[in-house]
């Protein structure tokens, strides 16, 4: 029996050192992993030794320190150089980090975060498989590339820099897609909306994927609305679980509450002018200069009942599909980066991967995939950053961040198309002749 789970071991481990030599042997992975080593090494070098007073890790921990010490203070944003605006379980979370002081906090952190880049990229490359149209190339070598573009994602530096979580994010939702894609059952249904549930404990902007995790289909021609309330009821169950440890601090703590939604929504942040590009933010900085009197959560409700209500009616009216949640999460991320205040280059991240599942889920010669999804996916991926430095330039006369907001708003319309007639989009061999 020892003899035969050592030669396992052995056939295993021979295999993975046999697959590690194959991969080390594309240019792609070499020239990515030089590249990303390089990202981090800036993050850590820009922050510890430039930024050690500038940047959101310091927040992070002010916040562990605060729950720790004084939570009902947790909101008081006197206390931070950034309005702290997530949910108290993340200053529970950052509560080690603070103990173990901003140099080894900051770099043991960055380096969970680059651990779970490599398994994102795994993840990625995993669901291209899983979702690859059967149009496309049937080797790997594509595949593998675009699993590399995420991490040559120049937001990456902006994520290092600041010490941002949004790597633990992503990684969160790409395993609760895969699950709702790759396992059947309620078990997995409800696994996959406990990821969803963690995902807004880690971004509370989050909520706006909940929506898209329920199985809901409006028929026109019928005038019939279809509800799947087992498998909807259970996901909702996942996704409530975990955020009842908020729920219960909240009740604990009624000051953390109200300080929560004052930071998020009512306070005098939301007004500051900067180069957040949502739409939200370019209407608050036009009235801003323009002198025209605004009350900003109107402008928020406003601007998020448009493309929330837009994306939702587009969703539950399209084709009922085994791939329509992957636009359903597109969805969720689009809302979050076009409606909320604060829209920033590292919030980028959450959207790419989702780009790259579906550039792979339209068949190869898509007529949609290079307007709306490769073009945005690559200038988002690559480009951003560096017109995002144009805002420093323009600000003191023309304060607008735009560039990103017109490749959401495209991306935004290219998935309305895809979602409102799934079946015929993903069949685009004969609806389009291709031979």
């Amino acid at each position: 029996m020892k003899e035969d789970y050592s030669r396992i071991l052995n056939e295993q481990g021979s295999q993975l050192k046999n697959k590690l030599a194959e991969l080390w042997r594309q240019n792609s992975v070499r020239g990515t992993l030089f590249l990303h080593s390089l990202y981090i090494f800036l993050g850590l070098v820009i922050t510890l030794f430039f930024l050690r007073d500038q940047n959101d890790f310091i927040v992070f921990m002010k916040a562990g320190e605060i729950f720790l010490t004084k939570p009902n203070e947790l909101y008081n944003q006197e206390y931070y150089l950034w309005d702290f605006r997530y949910f108290p379980v993340v200053a529970i979370l950052f509560i080690p980090f603070y103990l173990l002081g901003f140099d080894w906090g900051f770099i043991i952190f960055n380096l969970m975060s680059l651990i779970l880049n490599v398994l994102i990229c795994i993840l990625i490359y995993k669901l291209i498989l899983l979702v690859r149209n059967p149009d496309q190339e049937t080797d790997t070598k594509r595949p593998l590339l675009y699993s590399c573009f995420y991490l040559m994602g120049v937001p990456h530096v902006f994520n290092y820099v600041l010490g941002q979580f949004n790597i633990p994010f992503i990684f969160v939702i790409l395993l609760s897609l895969y699950l709702f894609l790759k396992k059947k059952g309620l078990k997995w249904e409800f696994v996959a909306g406990l990821l969803i549930g963690i995902s807004i404990i880690l971004k509370p902007i989050a909520l706006t994927l909940v929506p898209f995790i329920l199985i809901i289909h409006l028929d026109l021609k019928r005038k019939k609305l279809n509800i799947n309330y087992s498998k909807s009821i259970v996901r909702l169950m996942g996704v409530i679980v975990p955020n009842m440890f908020n729920i219960l601090l909240f009740i604990l703590y009624p000051q953390m509450f109200n300080g929560f939604m004052e930071t998020n929504f009512t306070g005098s942040t939301p007004i500051r002018i900067n180069f957040s590009f949502s739409v939200t933010k370019l209407i608050l900085n036009f009235c801003y200069i323009a002198d025209i009197p605004f009350n900003q959560l109107t402008i928020l409700f406003v601007v998020g009942v448009i493309f929330a209500g837009i994306a939702f009616f587009t969703y539950i009216i399209g084709d009922e599909n085994e791939y329509k949640i992957i636009y359903g999460f597109t969805f969720g991320i689009l809302i979050q980066l076009l409606v909320f205040y604060d829209s920033w280059d590292h919030h980028l991240l959450n959207l790419t991967p989702l780009l790259i599942l579906i550039i792979f889920n339209l068949p190869r010669h898509s007529k949609l995939a290079a307007p709306y999804f490769k073009k945005g996916f690559f200038f988002l991926n690559f480009f951003d950053l560096l017109f995002m430095s144009f805002w420093f330039l323009t600000a003191p006369y023309f304060p607008f961040n735009y560039y990103s907001t017109v490749f959401l708003i495209i991306i935004f319309i290219g998935t309305c198309k895809c979602s409102m007639s799934l079946n015929s989009v993903l069949n685009l061999r004969e609806k389009e002749g291709i031979k």
